[in-house]
C-alpha cells in the first residue's frame, strides 16, 4: 500500500518551461515573417495611358479599397509612355506609404513602362514585366515649350537622378542602370531587365505572376510579410465612368478640340442671337476645355495665337484682304495648337495629323457664319415701315390722290400723285405716320 504521502508514479508531473526556452520562442515568432490572411484577395488595377492627375486618383483609389477590404496585394498592371513629374511623385508617395505590398506589373505584351513609369516601376515593393515588353528611356523632357538652356537642364536632370537613385536603393535595384535611365535614356526588354536586377519577376500573364508571388517576402515598413496568392481571389478594381471621362479630357487633343467647338458655339450664338443651342453647346465645350487644360501644362501664348487665329477669321469678312486674313487665322490657330502644351514629350503634344483638319474646318465653319451674317445684313429690312417700302398693295377704293389700300391683312390711308382705281395694284414709295406714298404699278 502506498502511504498517503506519496502520488502514484505514472501520474503526469506539471511541466516545467526553462525561461531560455521562452525568450528563444518569442525570438524566433519576431524573426518569422507573419503570412498574409488565407483567403484574402488581391485587388487588381490597370492603367494605360499618360501619366497624370487622372492616373494619380486612380491608383490613390485602387490602394485604398485594397486596404479597406483587407486585401494582401494590390497588382497594377501598368502601360504608360510616361507623363507628369507631380502625378508621378503623388503615385509613388501613395506606394511607398502603402501597408500592404504593391505590385507593379508592365503588361500586356507590347506595353511599356518609360519616363515616369521606370519610376514609378522600381518603386513598386514588387516589380514584375510580361514577355514582349520594356523599360526605360527616362530622361527629364523640358516643361517649357522648348530646350531647356544648360543649367536649368542640368538641374533637372540632377534631380531626376537623385530622385530615382533613392529609389532603386530603397528597393535594392539596380541604381547604375536606374542612374543611366535618366541620363543616357537607355532602355531594356524584360529579359534584360531581370538580368540587370531591375525588377524582380518575368510572368506570362496574372494567373502565373500570383503563382509566382506565392510564398515571397516582401519587405516592408511594418515589417516583412509573406504572400500567399496562389489560388487567390482577384478582384478587379475598374475605373469609373468619371475618372474615364476626365481620361479622355486629360488628352491634349481632345482639349484643342473642345476650345474649337467651344469657340464656335459662342460665335454662333452671338451671330445669332435666340437660337439657345449653339451657346449652350459652346459654354460647355469651353468649361471642359478649361479643366482639360488645367490638367495639362500649358502654354499661354498657344491659347493667344488660337485666340488670334478666331479674331483673323471674323475680321475676313469685315475687310478685304483676298484671302491673307484668313490664311493668317489658320496659321495663327495652327501654331497655337503646336504650342498649347509646354512640353517636348510627342505624347503630350496636339498631333499635327489631328490639328491641321480642326483647324481647317473651323476655318470654314467660322468663314461661313460670318459671311451668312453679312449677307443677313446687307438685305433689305423686311418689318417696319422700311420693311414696307416696296410692297405691292390692292386699292379698295380709288386714290386720286387719297384713298384706301390693303397690304398685309389691313387697311391703309393712301395718297398717290398718279390716280389709282379700284382694283389695282399700287406700289409702295415711302410711309408717313400711318399714311401710305404710293404709285400705279407698271406691269
Amino acid at each position: 500500500m502506498q502511504s498517503a504521502g506519496r502520488k502514484p508514479a505514472n501520474c503526469l508531473r506539471p511541466s516545467r518551461v526553462h525561461p531560455l526556452g521562452v525568450v528563444l520562442f518569442v525570438a524566433l515568432a519576431a524573426l518569422t515573417p507573419p503570412a498574409a490572411r488565407a483567403g484574402s484577395p488581391v485587388v487588381v488595377a490597370t492603367y494605360e495611358g499618360v501619366i497624370n492627375p487622372v492616373a494619380a486618383e486612380y491608383l490613390h483609389d485602387a490602394l485604398t479599397l485594397a486596404q479597406t477590404m483587407g486585401a494582401q496585394a494590390l497588382v497594377v498592371r501598368l502601360d504608360t509612355p510616361g507623363g507628369l513629374d507631380t502625378s508621378m511623385r503623388l503615385i509613388i508617395k501613395d506606394i511607398t506609404a502603402s501597408s500592404l505590398p504593391v505590385v507593379v506589373y508592365v503588361s500586356p505584351s507590347g506595353g511599356r513602362a518609360a519616363s515616369a513609369g521606370v519610376f514609378i516601376t522600381l518603386a513598386a515593393q514588387v516589380a514584375a514585366m510580361a514577355p514582349g515588353t520594356n523599360i526605360g528611356a527616362a530622361h527629364p523632357v523640358a516643361m517649357g515649350g522648348g530646350e531647356m538652356d544648360k543649367t536649368m537642364k542640368e538641374k533637372v536632370e540632377n534631380d531626376s537622378v537623385a530622385y530615382i537613385k533613392s529609389i532603386a536603393e530603397q528597393r535594392g535595384r539596380n541604381v547604375a542602370w536606374a542612374e543611366d535611365a535618366v541620363r543616357k535614356s537607355v532602355s531594356v526588354t524584360e529579359k534584360e531587365a531581370l538580368g540587370l536586377k531591375i525588377i524582380d519577376l518575368v510572368a506570362e500573364d496574372l494567373n502565373g505572376l500570383l503563382d509566382m508571388l506565392d510564398g515571397r517576402k516582401v519587405v516592408m515598413a511594418g515589417g516583412p510579410v509573406v504572400l500567399k496568392t496562389r489560388g487567390a481571389a482577384i478582384r478587379e478594381f475598374p475605373m469609373g465612368w468619371r475618372l474615364e471621362a476626365l481620361k479622355v479630357l486629360s488628352d491634349p487633343n481632345i482639349a484643342m478640340l473642345l476650345m474649337t467647338i467651344g469657340t464656335i458655339g459662342i460665335l454662333a450664338e452671338l451671330y445669332n442671337p435666340g437660337a439657345i443651342l449653339p451657346g449652350i453647346i459652346g459654354a460647355i465645350s469651353l468649361i471642359m476645355a478649361f479643366y482639360s487644360l488645367q490638367s495639362l501644362p500649358i502654354n499661354y501664348a498657344g491659347v493667344l495665337l488660337i485666340m488670334l487665329g478666331v479674331v483673323l477669321f471674323i475680321l475676313e469678312i469685315k475687310v478685304t484682304s483676298y484671302g491673307l486674313l484668313t490664311l493668317g487665322g489658320i496659321a495663327a490657330m495652327t501654331l497655337g495648337g503646336l504650342l498649347l502644351v509646354k512640353t517636348d514629350a510627342p505624347f503630350m503634344q496636339v498631333s499635327l495629323s489631328f490639328l491641321l483638319p480642326t483647324v481647317v474646318t473651323a476655318a470654314v465653319i467660322l468663314f461661313g457664319m460670318a459671311w451668312l451674317a453679312a449677307k443677313t445684313l446687307r438685305q433689305p429690312p423686311v418689318t417696319g415701315a422700311e420693311g414696307m417700302v416696296g410692297a405691292i398693295a390692292l386699292a379698295k377704293t380709288d386714290v386720286a390722290p387719297r384713298g384706301q389700300v390693303f397690304l398685309h391683312g389691313e387697311l391703309w390711308e393712301a395718297i398717290s400723285d398718279a390716280p389709282i382705281r379700284q382694283g389695282e395694284e399700287a406700289e409702295v414709295k415711302s410711309v408717313e405716320g400711318l399714311t401710305l406714298n404710293v404709285a400705279p404699278r407698271h406691269k
